[in-house]
């Protein structure tokens, strides 16, 4: 995905040369800010640098911060620069995806914190649009939505935009049922039609349309609401693993840590497993469904290595210790 791509809205203008001490310090995703040896590399470099990317209503560089430094440290007069006219946040979305692609790389914790960031001014954007831009995998994003989320303040968000920039139902299954509403009362609307009045892909919409004329519920058997009864499942998920990362004999050992950023990766978003399956092209469905059991198998056989644990030591049956 382009940077262009990247942000709400914005425009890249033609390069131009700008006097250099016009511009102003970048609002950077790198947290302990430029590298001193990066920028001495730059200014002793004979190569022909690309122009930076400054913001346009602030003059703030946007992308070539460690350039400017070395162009100065050149005692450089001018330097070419590609201005960039959107909002504050696009600027620093511009930012993130720049330093993720080329350049020195950003570090984790910069792209982790840049991710946060941008999960909070973005809220409406999926969790694999967030991590196209920030170079981290969907599933560290979504656990880093849901640490950073505050859940007595944030609004509801009822849709996210994708990488391919379309609006799509956080809950695949309003998706589906509203279509199958407009189905019925617009029996001869196009496929494209319902599926952009719903919110959902083409495919989801054809798929609606042959239950609603075959007397199908609109939703598969396996998307149907969770009954009531296990629809805390991904809260208990979440409350267990922020116990376990409570425990002081978890987080101050090198062992403890690494078993608690194991479980994380195993475990976070595990309840937005439709957002992901909902869309599949036909020809990995066996391929992912393969994966989903073979992953089931593994995670039964940690289940009975830890019980037989459980029994050796006499702990079963107690509680599980909270912090």
């Amino acid at each position: 995905m382009s940077v262009q791509e990247a942000v709400e809205g914005g425009h890249h203008y033609a390069e131009e040369w700008v006097p250099v001490a016009s511009l102003l310090p970048a609002d950077s995703p790198r947290l302990k800010g430029e590298s001193a040896e990066h920028v001495q590399v730059l200014a002793l470099s004979e190569a022909v640098l690309p122009p930076i990317v400054v913001h346009l209503a602030t003059r703030r560089v946007i992308d070539g911060m460690h350039r400017l430094r070395a162009a100065r440290l050149r005692g450089d007069s001018e330097i070419l620069v590609r201005f960039y006219d959107g909002d504050d946040e696009d600027a620093f979305i511009v930012a993130v995806e720049r330093n993720v692609a080329h350049g020195l790389p950003l570090s984790q914790a910069d792209r982790t914190t840049a991710a946060a960031r941008i999960v909070r001014v973005r809220p409406q954007w999926s969790d694999r649009k967030v991590a196209s831009v920030t170079g981290l995998s969907a599933t560290t994003v979504g656990a880093i939505r849901r640490r950073s989320a505050d859940a007595s303040g944030r609004p509801e968000i009822r849709t996210r935009v994708g990488r391919d920039g379309r609006a799509r139902p956080v809950d695949a299954t309003s998706g589906r049922l509203l279509a199958s509403e407009l189905v019925k009362r617009w029996p001869d609307a196009s496929i494209r039609q319902i599926a952009g009045a719903a919110g959902v892909s083409p495919a989801t919409a054809l798929d609606v349309r042959r239950r609603v004329r075959s007397g199908e519920h609109p939703v598969p058997e396996r998307r149907k609401p969770a009954r009531p009864t296990d629809d805390t499942s991904g809260r208990d998920r979440q409350e267990t693993l922020q116990a376990l990362r409570k425990d002081p004999s978890l987080r101050f050992t090198d062992a403890g840590r690494a078993l608690l950023r194991w479980l994380d990766a195993r475990t976070a978003g595990m309840d937005q497993w439709q957002e992901f399956m909902d869309d599949l092209p036909p020809h990995v469905l066996r391929i992912v469904a393969r994966l989903a059991e073979q992953n089931s198998v593994a995670w039964r056989e940690v289940h009975r290595h830890l019980e037989d644990e459980i029994v050796k030591t006499g702990l079963r049956g107690q509680a599980v210790p909270r912090t």
